[in-house]
């Protein structure tokens, strides 16, 4: 435990109940368990983490039992809004409670790693937010231990549960087009992070949006990034991204940036689909226009037939949902029954591959990085990373294991996150 934080303690309810659920994924007797409620403990309670507790709270399949900050100003404001949940300054003391089934880890992206690991020895099922660790080898390391401990293991890609996301994953199913390429802008004004920079705090999400509206990973990336606050760190990012059958992404990350935009675009051969957070009103789009190449003797050297398609403007219906609600349920459903997650850990370690493959391409200077190359680990040159690429410089050490993105290494200790 990080010494730094405060022994006090904050009780409202010390008092543990006898009996607890299984935490074993097999589960024998489902009908007794789906009406039996899940006890959840919330770890690192900022912005996010109270969204966490409201909506748990809210679940009728779902019982908060107990919250844990190292902010004891900030555990008092619960005791009036949920009354009988017990708190607490102390990581282990929730770990070593019968009456804890489950557990949500909302502290710094940093500590994921150390803090999941607590619970999943323990045998508890997690709900950790993006990213799930900050390396790959540590995000092994616990699917490995969510296994052996037969625990569901669950990472908080929140906008894989939106509607509109669904929404667009149901027009973009494979039929007579094929996808070209995909882009997304997520920018604001802060907030501003202080143990990863902006791309590993914001690109999470759309890297997973990518992985599943196209149902595969990435190849290769190449990005730049920009310390315009003059930060350790990053506060901007542009991702270049090549996915199978010559798919091409693109991803703004930015929390310098006036303009508040969450956009993801899907051009296709037959149409281009619109997904914008922002716009309550229509948050999706679908325009039935596109382009294709027509298979017939080109007309000159160099020059093919073209087919172009005019269609509607289509603004499906979409149900109104909260996707953070959305998620919280699935997390539910995956424990009682033991169920594999949608966004499970295998999910999010591709995320954190790709953010590792970012990293290296940033210091590189945009070098194409081959997502798959363990190059930080085993290459002694940049066209052992970059799978084939010769340059003439020397390989940058990388080692971001606690504070990816920034040249500090930030303090193991248990941080706690602010928001989404």
């Amino acid at each position: 435990m990080n010494s730094a934080v405060p022994k006090y303690r904050l009780r409202t309810n010390s008092v543990a109940p006898k009996h607890r659920l299984r935490t074993k994924v097999a589960i024998p007797t489902p009908e007794r368990s789906m009406a039996t409620p899940v006890r959840i403990a919330v770890i690192g309670c900022g912005y996010w983490g109270m969204n966490y507790v409201r909506v748990f709270n809210e679940l009728p399949d779902a019982r908060v039992v107990a919250v844990c900050d190292k902010s004891p100003e900030r555990l008092q404001e619960l005791t009036g809004r949920f009354p009988g949940v017990y708190l607490t300054t102390e990581t282990e003391e929730v770990a070593s409670r019968r009456d804890v089934d489950a557990v949500v880890v909302c502290t710094l992206a940093t500590t994921h790693h150390d803090v999941t690991r607590i619970f999943l020895r323990e045998g508890k099922h997690v709900l950790v937010e993006k990213p799930l660790t900050t390396t790959v080898a540590d995000a092994d390391e616990l699917i490995a231990l969510a296994e052996a401990k037969s625990a569901i293991l669950m990472v908080g890609h929140t906008f894989i549960f939106n509607a509109g996301i669904r929404k667009v994953k149901e027009y973009n199913q494979p039929g007579e087009g094929r996808v070209y390429y995909v882009y997304a802008r997520r920018t604001n004004l802060g907030p501003i992070r202080r143990d990863v920079n902006a791309v590993w705090d914001l690109a999470p999400h759309d890297i997973a949006i990518f992985n599943y509206l196209l149902g595969s990973v990435p190849e290769w990336v190449s990005a730049v990034g920009g310390k315009v606050l003059r930060n350790c760190r990053e506060d901007l990012g542009f991702i270049s991204l090549g996915y199978p059958d010559n798919v091409l992404g693109h991803i703004q990350v930015s929390w310098a940036d006036p303009n508040k935009a969450r956009e993801v675009v899907i051009v296709r051969s037959d149409r281009r689909i619109v997904f914008n957070d922002l716009n309550g009103l229509e948050q999706v789009r679908v325009f039935e226009k596109g382009v294709s190449a027509v298979e017939a003797e080109p007309l000159n050297y160099g020059e093919s037939h073209f087919q172009i398609r005019d269609g509607d403007i289509i603004s499906p219906r979409i149900e109104a949902s909260e996707p953070l609600k959305n998620q919280c349920r699935h997390f539910l459903e995956c424990v009682k029954l033991g169920k594999q997650p949608i966004s499970s850990g295998t999910e999010g370690r591709e995320v954190v591959r790709v953010l590792e493959a970012v990293n290296r391409s940033i210091e590189c200077k945009g070098l194409q990085i081959n997502v798959r190359s363990n190059g930080h680990q085993n290459a002694n040159t940049l066209e052992d990373i970059a799978g084939g690429f010769s340059g003439s410089r020397s390989p940058v050490p990388y080692d971001r294991r606690r504070n990816p993105g920034s040249n500090t290494t930030s303090h193991p200790g248990i941080g706690f996150h602010s928001g989404p």
